[in-house]
């Protein structure tokens, strides 16, 4: 089991910074990618990012340029840093992990809300 415990979101005005962090415990030596996705009002869960072990990276085209992630593996967590945030940003983003058994694992959440 791998439990992931995100924190970071709030709330930021129209071309902001934020950084989310992605806490990881339980059987992280398990752990193979790591991932952020992002459910926005009335949309369906998106990837926005995603990294490897070996700190391979992919991006979803809307925030290349703008996000990036970036994993401690000695701390055992993912980062999201954000930038120039854009309204369309606002979401409740979510941490993922995906074990070598091919097991996925969600955190509960973190809310990002950009207004202008």
């Amino acid at each position: 089991q791998v439990q992931l415990v995100e924190s970071g979101g709030g709330l930021v005005q129209t071309g902001g910074s934020l950084r989310l962090s992605c806490a990881a415990s339980g059987s992280i030596r398990s752990i193979n990618d790591m991932g952020w996705y992002r459910q926005g009002p009335g949309k369906q869960r998106e990837l926005v990012a995603r990294i490897t072990t070996i700190g391979s990276t992919d991006y979803a085209d809307s925030v290349k340029g703008r996000f990036t992630i970036s994993r401690d593996n000695a701390k055992n967590t993912v980062y999201l840093h954000m930038s120039s945030l854009k309204a369309e940003d606002t979401a409740v983003y979510y941490c993922a992990a995906r074990t070598m058994y091919s097991d996925n694992y969600w955190g509960k959440g973190t809310l990002v809300t950009v207004s202008s």
